[in-house]
């Protein structure tokens, strides 16, 4: 889950059409799900933390800090669960990605770190919150092959494409065409996360990841050396923010 930072509200939306509020969003955080990570051209909603559908939130309808970006899949998943800040990890006040470890596979479970500061139920209930614990789809096509329909295949085509990019730089090393190309790749290909995991001793590499993928950097979530800092800065004081 990469680490993100919306921002000040855009001028003259102290309290805005939620609707309106995605051109913004997506300027500032990429075409990404701020939940899944994957790359979501179209049907990209904007997604209420503490969700509209109940009245207790109704004020926060129109509030830039309670929004994020989500997929259908997310979305669907979160649907109206109440969202306490405190109890779960999010991407606009934690260190999200310092939270979990990413594995070949295409499965995601919380860090040693997280389990070291004693927050490994709640990095359960986060992956929980939005479907990020589900397992793989059967979806074979007329040929018996698996069709990655689901996030968690996804995230595994998503590590093969990092793995094949990190394969051909160690041939070229000192090749910057090759290495504007691969973070190039990884903007296209989304799953952050992945990519910085498959690159995690590229030093240079996690560098040009997290400067490529909008809102990253902004977030105060990763030194100069690509290195996660933790617990996450939280430069815009949202509530419960900094857990790890």
């Amino acid at each position: 889950m990469r680490p993100i930072r919306r921002g000040h509200v855009p001028q003259g939306a102290d309290d805005m059409d939620y609707k309106d509020a995605k051109p913004h969003l997506v300027a500032r955080l990429g075409l990404y799900c701020s939940f899944c990570e994957r790359r979501v051209v179209t049907q990209l909603a904007v997604e209420h933390i503490q969700p509209k559908g109940l009245p207790i939130y109704s004020h926060l309808i129109g509030c830039w800090s309670n929004f994020l970006l989500a997929c259908v899949n997310c979305n669907s998943t979160k649907k109206n669960r109440d969202v306490d800040p405190e109890s779960v990890l999010l991407p606009d006040r934690d260190n999200t990605f310092s939270a979990f470890h990413y594995l070949p596979d295409g499965t995601i479970v919380p860090s040693g770190h997280a389990v070291s500061r004693g927050l490994q139920a709640i990095a359960d209930k986060t992956l929980h919150l939005t479907g990020l614990d589900k397992t793989a789809l059967n979806t074979p096509d007329e040929n018996g092959r698996q069709v990655a329909l689901d996030r968690m295949k996804q995230r595994m085509e998503a590590w093969l494409a990092a793995e094949e990019a990190k394969n051909e730089l160690q041939r070229s090393p000192e090749n910057g065409e090759l290495q504007r190309y691969i973070v190039k790749l990884a903007v296209q290909t989304g799953f952050f996360s992945v990519w910085m995991t498959v690159f995690m001793d590229h030093s240079d590499m996690l560098s040009r990841f997290i400067r490529a993928f909008t809102g990253t950097w902004e977030s105060g979530c990763f030194g100069v050396d690509g290195l996660a800092v933790s617990p996450a800065p939280n430069p815009d004081g949202l509530p419960g923010g900094g857990k790890i």
